[in-house]
């Protein structure tokens, strides 16, 4: 059984002691807790943001099809598009631990191809770690990666690129034959050298029996607080996409009605003539005068220091 961790709000790590989050730190997290926070960013503003909020880890998900692109489904998402994303969320990150989603189709073909797309995606993403679907069928791929030392996060149940074999996004494991599947799968990415397991779309007593199963944290989104952390798309509990309110989703914000609000404001203001005013205006200066700042500056990239670290 995991262990159980009260939280307290005196667990929030302050930020001069915070330190990165790497791969053995998370494993420890299986016995010794807290609670792994995980959420999905795909651009360098959010990345800044939810890095100093204190997540653990920051998954550039292919999830970005559907919330970023407007797709249906995940399937059409590319390496090169998660690869672009991830440069861009990397350049905003100092604490948390970056992972990237392998694409449909990026290692389904071949242990090689699994390994070209998964060096890949560390070199041109600047990922820390790659996720990739499925159990049995892919352990030999994991086993490869992770040869080369590359970090695997595997992910079971309701795996979003299966979506038509599925038959859509419905919860699985409910049977007791489909249950005791995830659970081998989950239990073959372990031994194939995963160091996480995302557990979706899955009743909580399965999700619960599958993180007792395995000695390396389970990630849950859709299956219950039993799981060793939980992971979310931060569109969805920040309540940016309105007009969608998943089962599993818990919304801490409203952001959606505040961007819209506040662009209202914006529009009426310009079309009211009271904005820009004053405040937000340049005067004129004499011909010799050096021209005064904007105030716009680049966005600073964090940049990780070089050469080994103690510990």
């Amino acid at each position: 059984m995991r262990p159980i961790v009260t939280v307290h709000k005196e667990l929030r790590v302050p930020p001069s002691s915070r330190k990165k989050i790497t791969v053995p730190a998370l494993r420890a997290r299986k016995s010794s807790g807290p609670r792994i926070a995980a959420v999905t960013a795909y651009d360098i503003t959010m990345a800044r943001l939810v890095d100093e909020a204190g997540v653990d880890i920051i998954l550039v998900g292919d999830s970005l099809g559907m919330v970023v692109q407007g797709l249906p489904n995940t399937l059409p998402v590319t390496t090169e598009e998660i690869c672009y994303h991830g440069r861009a969320v990397a350049r905003g990150v100092q604490f948390a631990h970056l992972v990237g989603d392998m694409p449909f189709m990026s290692y389904q073909v071949s242990v090689e191809q699994a390994v070209a797309s998964a060096g890949r995606m560390m070199k041109d993403g600047a990922f820390e770690a790659v996720k990739l679907e499925g159990g049995v069928d892919w352990a030999e791929h994991v086993r490869a990666i992770v040869r080369c030392g590359i970090p695997v996060m595997g992910h079971v149940g309701l795996t979003p690129q299966s979506v038509h074999a599925m038959g859509g996004f419905r919860v699985q494991g409910k049977g007791e034959d489909s249950a005791a599947r995830i659970v081998a799968d989950a239990r073959a990415l372990e031994e194939a050298g995963a160091y996480s397991i995302v557990v979706e779309g899955v009743p909580a007593d399965l999700a619960r029996r599958i993180t007792d199963a395995v000695s390396v944290p389970t990630i849950g989104i859709g299956a219950g607080v039993e799981c060793d952390g939980q992971v979310l798309v931060c569109y969805d509990y920040l309540g940016m996409v309105r007009d969608l309110r998943p089962k599993f989703v818990k919304r801490f914000a409203e952001l959606g009605d505040a961007v819209v609000s506040a662009t209202r404001a914006y529009v009426d203001e310009v079309r009211a003539g009271t904005f820009p005013g004053p405040e937000h205006s340049f005067g004129m200066a004499g011909p010799k005068a050096v021209g005064e700042p904007t105030g716009t500056a680049p966005i600073d990239p964090v940049r990780s220091s070089y050469g080994p670290a103690d510990g």
